[in-house]
């Protein structure tokens, strides 16, 4: 790999708390009901707390099983419904999503249960860092930008060994919100963790992931986590926020060539993912997508990867 320039992994999105929901714009529940979310979120950590410990010693089935049903259940615990579209390749993949939240985490868990790419902070997060280093995943010092070629390496090495990894290559959270397009990280998706689908031959699986409030019928960035808010803010804002869904949406998978360009290929993904044209006849050529199966329930005969794939999930506390 090329040297990579210093702010490779420290991009900055044009996000402030303007973007955040003003006071009264997202229904809330009452009170007791914050509190009662509130009792269920904390038996769903001390679960996870637990989960931990045994997550090193699980059978690799039983070990995915354990973090789909905790994400799930944490989520549901939050009053968050989680929509799932599409369904996963059976072949190990390399998952690429926007970022808007924390919430992603859990939205990609519930639906795939993989090693995960995150910045080095999150291994201090009270549970969910804990989970994170039990599931194996691979954490980014992006004040060392000298060491993300071994990055590179673990993700390949990883994807080699059959296993999924998922990354947010915008590389920061921004609020995604109707015409928020100035608030978007500059430069895009980077380019360095699709080196490793290229390297182990593996596909690039875009997610797009969605916010909404199903009381307006209308995009919404109350699950947004940006600029100087903290996190127990806006675990605060989804707490109180009333029917939240996020969507997660599984586009079309992409194939690269052993000699593709991975600036190429994360625009393709990028364009995937924020419903835009990919441009050039060399991005095309040197990609190819495979579409992905939405159906209302599989044939016995051939079993998704995720069981749940294909259909809504309604996981509303």
């Amino acid at each position: 790999m090329t040297a990579v320039s210093d702010d490779l992994w420290r991009p900055s999105s044009g996000c402030d708390e303007e973007c955040l929901p003003a006071a009264g714009e997202v229904p809330t529940v009452p009170v007791p009901r914050r509190v009662l979310r509130l009792v269920a979120v904390a038996g769903m950590l001390l679960a996870g707390a637990g989960l931990a410990v045994l997550l090193p010693v699980l059978p690799a089935p039983e070990r995915q099983a354990a973090v789909r049903g905790w994400a799930r259940g944490t989520a549901r615990a939050f009053g968050v419904r989680l929509v799932i579209r599409g369904r996963l390749p059976r072949r190990r993949a390399l998952l690429v999503a926007n970022h808007v939240s924390w919430l992603d985490i859990l939205a990609v868990l519930a639906v795939a249960p993989t090693r995960m790419v995150a910045k080095r902070e999150v291994r201090s997060w009270p549970v969910l860092g804990l989970l994170a280093a039990a599931a194996g995943t691979v954490f980014v010092d992006r004040s060392r930008p000298r060491a993300l070629p071994a990055t590179v390496r673990r993700v390949t090495d990883a994807l080699r060994a059959g296993r999924p990894v998922a990354v947010f290559p915008e590389g920061t959270t921004w609020c995604a919100g109707d015409g928020a397009a100035d608030c978007r990280p500059g430069g895009g998706f980077r380019p360095a963790m699709f080196q490793a689908a290229i390297d182990a031959g593996s596909p690039v699986v875009p997610l797009r992931l969605a916010y909404r409030c199903e009381v307006t019928g209308t995009a919404t960035t109350a699950a947004a986590f940006l600029g100087a808010d903290t996190l127990l803010r806006s675990m605060a804002r989804v707490v109180a926020a009333r029917e939240l869904v996020v969507s997660v949406t599984i586009a079309a998978a992409l194939h690269p060539a052993r000699d593709a360009d991975r600036r190429l290929l994360a625009r393709a993904a990028e364009s995937a993912v924020h419903l835009r044209p990919v441009a050039g006849a060399a991005t095309r050529g040197r990609l190819h997508p495979v579409p992905t199966l939405t159906v209302v329930a599989p044939p016995a005969s051939t079993p998704a990867l995720t069981p749940d794939a294909g259909r809504e999930l309604d996981l509303a506390a």
